[in-house]
């Protein structure tokens, strides 16, 4: 054996029995993570989005033994509903919740021609439809006495502002809230609420806000935010921050928002 085979056989199964739901499954972060997930030994890992065709992939390709794709727009509360609901009816449980889910306007968003109509529709998903996945991953949680883990995806934008995409910063400010007050509420039942904040990262989202660029390109602009030498931010770093907040390695972490950003925060102090 190997020694590099002989590593990965003693790596921990962190999520070993766990039940995952992760939102914005199809592509990107979230992809990576429920693939991450599965590695990690989790029993069922429930991927969720508006990308069905990818969505499908991304559990057949992980395994439909232990992922299984459904279809939900976080923006429609019934939706979500229907998704945890069906988790549990199936699985018996709920453990993880990955709000991941989220868009960027297409356009640049300054306070100036700032257009209402996006506005409310980045607010429908990256705000009301976290709200709706804590709401309902936290009932269904206590209704099983369940100390499950919620994670949600912020952004570096949500801890500063920006000169741009201003509707996108201020969802993201209203989701690093959002964890701070639901960790204070929910503590009491044992259910730890954070987030983790990337900087930019060379997911398909960035790729369209940018105009269509490929992931090449993407990557090279996101190394320039960052301020670690050689290292170019992929969707596997905020994954593996993820597993760290969703497994009991954070037991006792709750109301965090974890930055992931190669120290740009600090860079720009």
């Amino acid at each position: 054996m190997s020694g590099s085979m002989h590593t990965l056989s003693l790596t921990p199964k962190k999520l070993e029995g766990k039940v995952a739901v992760i939102t914005g499954g199809a592509s990107g972060i979230g992809e990576a993570t429920a693939h991450l997930f599965a590695d990690h030994g989790a029993r069922m890992i429930v991927i969720a989005d508006i990308q069905d065709d990818l969505g499908q992939q991304v559990a057949k390709s992980i395994g439909t033994e232990k992922c299984m794709y459904m279809h939900c727009d976080v923006a429609n509360e019934d939706q979500v509903k229907a998704l945890v609901d069906s988790t549990v009816g199936t699985y018996g449980q709920l453990d993880i919740m990955f709000s991941n889910a989220g868009i960027v306007s297409a356009s640049p968003q300054t306070v100036l021609d700032l257009d209402l109509t996006t506005f409310d529709r980045v607010f429908a998903v990256n705000v009301r439809g976290m709200a709706a996945c804590v709401k309902h991953a936290a009932r269904v949680m206590i209704e099983k006495g369940v100390r499950g883990s919620i994670v949600c995806t912020a952004s570096v934008t949500g801890s500063r502002g920006g000169s741009r995409l201003t509707d996108y910063c201020m969802s993201k400010h209203a989701v690093i809230g959002l964890i701070r007050s639901a960790s204070t509420q929910l503590g009491v039942h044992g259910i730890r609420v954070n987030s983790v904040s990337p900087s930019a990262v060379a997911t398909p989202t960035l790729c369209r806000s940018f105009g269509g660029i490929d992931a090449e390109q993407a990557e090279n602009i996101c190394e320039r935010f960052s301020s670690l030498k050689g290292i170019v931010p992929k969707v596997n770093h905020v994954a593996d921050t993820v597993l760290f907040l969703a497994s009991e390695d954070s037991a006792f972490v709750s109301g965090h928002d974890l930055v992931v950003d190669g120290g740009l925060l600090s860079k720009m102090l």
